[in-house]
């Protein structure tokens, strides 16, 4: 979403170590599976540190909870019938991968003063807020919760 170039490629970047109840997230699958090219490793490892910390506090609650329920990790919360194994991993990434897509694109916004360049940053803050929104929604079905989505008409 970011950026489709054909710079060479950066060497593989370590994955970013987690809370113990939470996975960690590697870098690299996040720049593959989201498509995000021509980012800094720096920026990119930074933005993914900051969607994690905001998941995990907007999670803090659920993993309590399932650590009183002697729950040491997430790999140890029993899926819901209608799920199937890894999807509470998937969930996660998920969350995270959209909140770190969210910054990433309210970074790299046009430094433009054309009107062109508004639009393309008025999209970007769009496309921000979508990613936000998947943010939540994945939560929501990570916990059990019910989502709604309202507009405004």
């Amino acid at each position: 979403m970011i950026a489709h170039g054909t710079n060479p490629t950066s060497p593989p970047l370590d994955p970013i170590a987690n809370n113990g109840f939470w996975p960690e997230i590697d870098p690299n699958e996040f720049s593959e599976e989201e498509r995000v090219h021509n980012v800094t490793p720096k920026r990119l490892k930074t933005s993914l540190r900051a969607a994690i910390a905001d998941i995990n506090r907007q999670l803090a609650e659920y993993q309590a909870e399932q650590q009183e329920s002697g729950r040491a990790t997430i790999d140890e919360v029993p899926v819901e019938p209608w799920q199937t194994p890894g999807d509470l991993h998937l969930l996660y990434n998920r969350a995270v991968y959209a909140q770190a897509q969210a910054d990433l694109l309210e970074r790299y916004r046009d430094a433009s003063a054309t009107g062109e360049g508004d639009e393309r940053g008025e999209a970007k803050d769009l496309a921000a807020d979508d990613y936000r929104a998947d943010a939540r929604w994945a939560i929501a079905e990570l916990t059990g919760r019910n989502h709604t989505t309202v507009e405004l008409i």
